[in-house]
């Protein structure tokens, strides 16, 4: 559950920045959601491919 716990803190601390961007049209929080993404893209293959590795021992 930690893994879970990673992702949702990303994802949550991003809630600013998508705010900032979408309704104030603040251009430097863009830049943060992507870098945000691009993070939570990452830690979402790393968790994709230990679930696979866990499935694969059973």
């Amino acid at each position: 559950m930690n893994r879970y716990a990673q992702l949702r803190e990303l994802l949550l601390s991003l809630e600013t920045d998508f705010i900032k961007f979408y309704e104030k049209n603040n251009k430097a929080a863009g830049t943060r959601v992507r870098k945000g993404m691009q993070q939570l893209k990452v830690l979402a293959q790393d968790i994709r491919g230990e679930v696979q590795g866990l499935k694969n021992e059973d």
